[in-house]
């Protein structure tokens, strides 16, 4: 990803999961070197799966490298934390494999809704996502802005 345009992750798609468990990634979404490992899946404790794509993934790494060996909190929080994290890359045809236990976590059986957050994207099951869905709740984005200090 060095070097490369920073991808922005907008938007909100819906696609259906395949007979192998595969999704596809908007094309917008992915870039050159998407066949490697480069994509990181976490469970996200909301109950959907959070996607860190390489430059995310490499400002994690930073920070994750710089805790100490002998801090026995970091170390276990990091085992705790990436014994559930799964790495991916896209296809020829923009499909990326989702782990079992990532799917059953965001209650994900057969459709997806894939949900852009700018520097990432998380992936609902639709159930989920339509209770928060600013379309559906008609929740007003101008004051949620000023909350968070945008």
């Amino acid at each position: 990803m060095n070097g490369q345009v920073k991808p922005y992750y907008v938007g909100s798609f819906r696609h259906n999961l395949d007979a192998k468990n595969r999704l596809t990634i908007p094309s917008k979404w992915r870039f050159a070197g998407d066949d490697g490992d480069v994509y990181l899946a976490l469970p996200d404790p909301a109950g959907h799966i959070t996607v860190l794509p390489p430059l995310e993934v490499d400002k994690l790494y930073e920070r994750v490298s710089q805790k100490l060996l002998s801090d026995g909190a970091a170390q276990a929080f990091l085992s705790k934390f990436f014994s559930q994290a799964h790495t991916f890359g896209c296809d020829r045809q923009g499909r990326v494999g989702l782990a079992v236990e990532l799917l059953a976590h965001a209650g994900i059986e057969r459709e997806a809704v894939l949900v852009g957050t700018m520097t990432k994207f998380s992936i609902w099951s639709p159930d989920r996502w339509t209770t928060i869905d600013p379309r559906a709740s008609g929740e007003d984005l101008g004051g949620s802005m000023k909350e968070i200090g945008l």
